[in-house]
């Protein structure tokens, strides 16, 4: 299962006709106009699709279209102490003589989810409507996703929201881009967040969207320890660890699996590993500082937030939803299942 931590329960967007002409940063866009919604379509739930678990799974295995989009490959260093590098993949719109130069146009970067990667349906998905709008396209892969592990001595984690910015620096220089959006899903989500709300509004970065980002890490991990969710608790844990014990073998030097113990839960994961290998005192320091939470009231870029009410376990606490009402550069689209079980 490598759908990222969500239901399809908000209302669908497809990417509008956007200009050729880059937007003003002195003047930003108000995403509360209702004319600016206007792309938005409400979301009705396929016929026997009662309820956000039943949505969360089954979405995995409905048919797509083939995807035969080009792209190129590039291992881009995001981090110049120890050389960590991401692999993204790009597509980039052909030159024309009658259309704009590669970087005058809107590009995109798509971050994953937890135990994802650039390879994801939703992901392949967005990429070939954003393609089809016109804009270039990169889909980014976390550090070690896609079977990039030797790549990065490090784990990846939910803080690392500077490989996204290192990821617009790169292809910026490289092409001289005016205009990116990031859009980001699950902890992908929060990464996009935590960059803008710790940036501030930084061009060529002018609009970002979140697909029910894992905002409040803390809940959201205590969240999928409940028994309704254990399901989703134990797909991830098996697939962490896998990796755990593949970063283990590439670098014996730095990570060491006898004495780690049993782990039966994310807290437990985040507790035992990440928090000693990552650089924080433990799980609940850790959730802390990584977690979009705490910037999202600096956020000052157009921004975009789709949840789903009825989501299994991405939780967001009632001072974080205050944060964001708050902000007038943020909207949010939330939405449930119309028939409940």
């Amino acid at each position: 299962m490598h759908k990222p931590p969500i239901s399809p329960h908000f209302k669908a967007f497809v990417i509008p006709n956007l200009p050729d002409q880059p937007a003003q940063p002195s003047a930003p866009i108000s995403l509360e106009s209702e004319d600016s919604l206007a792309w938005l379509t409400e979301f009705t739930p396929r016929r026997g699709l009662l309820n956000g678990h039943i949505q969360t799974i089954v979405g995995n295995y409905f048919p797509r279209p083939a995807f035969r989009l080009p792209f190129e490959t590039e291992a881009v260093e995001v981090d110049t102490l120890d050389g960590s590098r991401v692999v993204c993949h790009c597509h980039w719109q052909p030159e024309t003589e009658a259309g704009p130069e590669v970087g005058r146009r809107l590009t995109l970067v798509l971050v994953h989810g937890l135990e994802g990667s650039s390879d994801s349906r939703y992901i392949q998905g967005l990429t070939m409507r954003a393609w089809a709008a016109g804009c270039n396209v990169v889909r980014m892969n976390m550090r070690n996703c896609n079977d990039s592990d030797a790549l990065s001595p490090t784990l990846y984690h939910s803080g690392l929201s500077g490989d996204v910015g290192a990821v617009v620096r790169h292809y910026t220089q490289r092409f001289g881009l005016e205009r990116v959006a990031l859009v980001g899903y699950s902890m992908g989500g929060n990464l996009v967040l935590k960059l803008v709300g710790e940036s501030g509004p930084r061009p060529p970065i002018c609009a970002v969207a979140a697909v029910c980002p894992a905002i409040d890490l803390s809940a959201g991990s205590d969240a999928l320890h409940e028994p309704a969710n254990r399901l989703y608790e134990w797909h991830f844990l098996r697939r962490l660890m896998r990796r755990f014990r593949r970063k283990a073998a590439l670098f014996p030097h730095i990570y060491e699996t006898r004495g780690v113990g049993p782990v039966r839960s994310l807290r437990e994961f985040d507790d035992k590993i990440v928090a000693r290998y990552c650089g924080f005192r433990d799980a609940a320091y850790y959730y802390y500082r990584a977690a979009s939470a705490r910037v999202v009231d600096r956020i000052a870029v157009p921004t975009l937030i789709l949840r789903a009410l009825d989501d299994p376990f991405i939780r967001l606490t009632p001072e974080t939803r205050a944060a964001l009402v708050a902000n007038p550069q943020i909207k949010i689209g939330r939405a449930s299942c119309r028939e409940r079980v």
